[in-house]
């Protein structure tokens, strides 16, 4: 089935998705945005969020995605639940090729965020989100302060979310499967040195247990031995990667080693394809925040607009 949109369609619901869409439908132009397979992105799955200005007592992701959506829906923004599968990108004329229709646009503005990657061991799913398995540590790490957690990996990102822990928890594993860590020796150095991180090496987790809503430990396999054993924790903060969410675009937009999108050098929203813009953690690979997603898709409307009046 097609679909014609006279102005601008936005691929991704999230926090830049929504943002971008926002701005652009004030601005007057027609726009519509592709949900994709996870509607409102990573955020709906964060059980409060207590870092986005203006919310002084916290807000449940779900609910700060809902709200945004409808501030969208009352400039005119039309929804579709479908997911972007591949593209045709023109000067003048945009086809983008869904599951279920296809759309065509003038303006894309790509929004479609990331995924982290995940450990793929039983409990992993059943306790995500509000169960003690998290995926980010400044979302989610003041909920443990006096606790003890556990982070998952051996890079600079598991270490920055050690160290970040360690302020505040009362004890944090570091579980990387590697007799060292793999960051860089200026940041593993800090992690050995903080004296409430306990790095256990050679390990990687087998699974995640606990009671019927939330986890209360891991059980761990020695990668040279294979013994298995246990680690009550109150928390798993799992820090091995992301994906961005990029394969349908890899034939006509530029993407960096790992995946995420290239945005032109003086100004990081646009593409080298006139008409496309990037919002988001489709194209961030280091800070992965709401407000900072927001921002940028604020950003890519904006670019989107003066291009066009330019």
């Amino acid at each position: 089935m097609e679909f014609l949109c006279q102005h601008v369609v936005v691929l991704g619901s999230g926090c830049a998705g929504l943002t971008a869409a926002i701005y652009s439908a004030r601005s007057g132009y027609e726009t519509v945005v592709v949900e994709g397979s996870l509607p409102g992105g990573q955020l709906t799955r964060a059980p409060s969020v207590e870092n986005y200005p203006g919310f002084p007592t916290g807000i449940s992701g779900y609910e700060l995605i809902s709200l945004m959506r409808k501030q969208a829906e009352r400039f005119g923004v039309t929804f579709i639940g479908d997911e972007a599968k591949g593209a045709h990108v023109g000067e003048y004329r945009k086809i983008i090729r869904c599951e279920n229709i296809e759309l065509h646009c003038l303006e894309l503005i790509v929004a479609t965020g990331s995924s982290p990657m995940k450990l793929s061991v039983p409990g992993e799913d059943r306790y995500e989100g509000g169960g003690g398995v998290s995926s980010c540590a400044t979302c989610d790490g003041p909920f443990y302060k006096g606790k003890v957690v556990a982070v998952v990996g051996g890079g600079n990102s598991a270490a920055a979310e050690a160290l970040y822990l360690s302020n505040f928890c009362k004890k944090v594993y570091l579980i990387h499967r590697r007799d060292r860590m793999r960051a860089t020796e200026t940041t593993a150095n800090k992690v050995l040195a903080r004296k409430n991180i306990e790095p256990l090496w050679d390990s990687c987790v087998e699974s995640i247990y606990g009671d019927d809503s939330r986890m209360s430990g891991l059980t761990l396999k020695n990668v040279n031995s294979g013994e298995l054993s246990t680690l009550r924790c109150d928390g798993v903060f799992v820090s091995i990667g992301h994906r961005p969410n990029s394969d349908f675009a890899r034939g006509f937009l530029e993407v960096d080693k790992y995946g995420y999108f290239i945005g032109a050098e003086n100004d990081p929203a646009f593409t080298s394809v006139p008409g496309v813009f990037i919002a988001g953690d489709c194209a961030d690979h280091t800070y992965r925040q709401a407000i900072v997603a927001a921002g940028s898709g604020a950003r890519a409307a904006l670019a989107m607009e003066r291009s066009k009046n330019s």
